[in-house]
């Protein structure tokens, strides 16, 4: 059963990333990007990293994406999506690569001699990194959302629009 649910999450995985590389427009691969950092949570959910994966949806595919989709609604306003893709001979070897490497990876995991015994959980747990993270490295995480903190009121001071 781990086998089924780890191929139809690697299948999704794979083809969300190559949504993101072949689609033209930057929301579309946006959202397929939104779709691969979920599997990549479930895959961490698999290895028993909770953390991990609640950290990759809440981080990830939560704040950081609803920064990139406002930062491309921004810089791209009134951007038609009828025109013709620029970026077409590139994105034409997407397909055929990631082919390839998908062939690669297969025959390295195929031809791998003997395979691991089964992945325990890490030592702790969410607990554990919880407790760390509130005593003995307090002040770089507060240090860490006071940029945070500066970062998103620079990128807001430098997207108002000025009155010409």
């Amino acid at each position: 059963m781990e086998w089924v649910t780890f191929t139809i999450v690697a299948v999704c995985a794979v083809a969300s990333a190559v949504g993101l590389v072949v689609r033209a427009n930057p929301l579309h691969g946006a959202l397929f990007l939104v779709a691969n950092l979920f599997c990549v949570a479930v895959l961490y959910l698999m290895l028993g990293a909770e953390f991990l994966a609640l950290a990759q949806v809440i981080i990830y595919a939560g704040a950081i994406m609803v920064l990139f989709i406002f930062a491309i609604m921004l810089l791209i306003p009134g951007k038609s999506e009828a025109g013709p893709d620029p970026l077409w001979p590139q994105r034409s070897w997407a397909l055929p690569f990631g082919a390839l490497m998908g062939a690669v990876i297969m025959a390295l995991v195929l031809f791998q001699a003997g395979g691991r015994a089964g992945v325990r959980p890490a030592p702790g747990g969410v607990g554990a990194i919880g407790r760390l993270l509130f005593t003995d490295y307090l002040v770089p995480f507060e240090v860490t959302s006071v940029l945070l903190l500066a970062a998103l009121v620079g990128a807001l001071a430098l997207a108002k629009r000025r009155p010409v």
